[in-house]
């Protein structure tokens, strides 16, 4: 999915432009790639934030600069609440390229009704496809899935013209059985310990002095 970012040129470089830049509720941005040069740009940051909320990686860029661009980087502040930097690589819609992608589970697996957890082991992956396809997810169906079973790279479905970086028996997803302390935890009509009152134990001596 492509998102629209309004680009205007930055002519000024150093820590001093781009401080004003930020300071302005603007991105700096760098475009490179296919044998161009590269060009300093500067981004409106709603256009940027609401980019990141939706998960886009390809991107559209209008203004000044019009071209199609892949996120390569995004550089965030100390505590990962603002966007400082983004990279961009110019690629064609056409093109195959490699990105990162999140997965997550769907479904409720067999496994988890039979006293099993299912963990997810790989919380992203790395797929080659299309740039105009890159997919937001990939989605891993669990329903199946008994205790002690996992799904591995060969077993995840992907939409035509796309393919995982990894090796087919990697994990991505199993289903587990709980630990003897976990059961003890869960097991119906235990007890917690009475926990200690000050000053109990005072008042039990003092009631002992006076008998």
């Amino acid at each position: 999915m492509r998102a629209v970012l309004n680009a205007v040129f930055r002519t000024e470089v150093g820590s001093n432009a781009v401080k004003k830049v930020r300071k302005s509720g603007r991105i700096p941005a760098v475009l490179y790639g296919h044998g161009e040069q590269n060009v300093n740009l500067s981004l409106a940051g709603d256009e940027v934030n609401a980019m990141i909320r939706h998960g886009n990686k390809l991107v559209d860029l209008k203004g000044e600069v019009t071209d199609t661009a892949l996120i390569r980087d995004v550089q965030w502040s100390t505590y990962g609440t603002d966007v400082l930097h983004l990279d961009l690589a110019r690629v064609s819609a056409e093109e195959r390229v490699h990105v990162t992608v999140p997965v997550e589970i769907r479904g409720v697996a067999i496994g988890s009704r039979e006293g099993g957890v299912v963990e997810l082991v790989l919380h992203a992956v790395e797929v080659e496809c299309p740039a105009a396809s890159i997919p937001e997810k990939i989605e891993v169906r669990v329903h199946d899935l008994h205790v002690g079973e996992s799904l591995k790279a060969a077993d995840i479905v992907l939409a035509e013209g796309t393919r995982l970086l990894l090796d087919p028996d990697e994990i991505i997803v199993h289903c587990v059985g709980r630990t003897l302390e976990e059961e003890e935890e869960l097991a119906p009509g235990a007890e917690a310990a009475e926990p200690e009152i000050i000053g109990r134990k005072r008042k039990v001596e003092d009631e002992e002095e006076e008998s």
